[in-house]
């Protein structure tokens, strides 16, 4: 079982002035047995707020995977591509082209998305845009290999894992 973080970038879920619908589409579609929310959280729309939750459930409590929505977009409010950034040590780009590429299929709105993948120690950190039809769309196209790049985080010893 994976241990999952769940933060939702909305000032406007963060002051209870909107429904955090997206937050639940990751736990609907990220859930047991494969994976274990352990942190939830809706912050608001600052920088600061996001890299610290990003921080803090990587290092401190050390959760495989940390998935983020709202803040992606064009707005000027839309920060969260550069709290992860920030973050991380190493950017996952495939994640976030196959996202795009895929969802083009569905929507041009899909060139909008400013979404990021990173490593920061042994977690896994993807950024999703906020509309829940697009964290299901977008999930949808990596959950097929999370659990394979969630184990190889894993491997700390630095051993071999098979290729799927």
């Amino acid at each position: 079982m994976f241990s999952l973080g769940i933060l939702t970038v909305s000032t406007g879920g963060y002051h209870g002035r909107r429904e955090d619908a997206s937050g639940r589409v990751i736990r609907e579609l990220l859930a047991p047995p494969q994976y274990e929310a352990r942190r939830y959280e809706i912050v608001p729309d600052e920088r600061g707020a996001i890299e610290d939750r990003f921080r803090t459930w990587a290092d401190d409590d050390g959760l495989d995977l940390v998935v983020s929505t709202g803040g992606t977009g064009f707005g000027p409010q839309d920060v969260t591509p550069e709290a992860c950034r920030a973050v991380i040590h190493r950017e996952a780009p495939g994640l976030p082209e196959a996202m795009r590429l895929r969802t083009l299929e569905k929507t041009p709105m899909a060139m909008l998305s400013r979404s990021v993948a990173g490593i920061r120690g042994n977690t896994l950190i993807v950024t999703l845009p906020g509309s829940p039809k697009a964290v299901r769309e977008c999930l949808e196209v990596i959950i097929p290999v999370l659990p394979h790049a969630l184990e190889l985080l894993r491997d700390t010893a630095g051993g071999r894992h098979p290729h799927p």
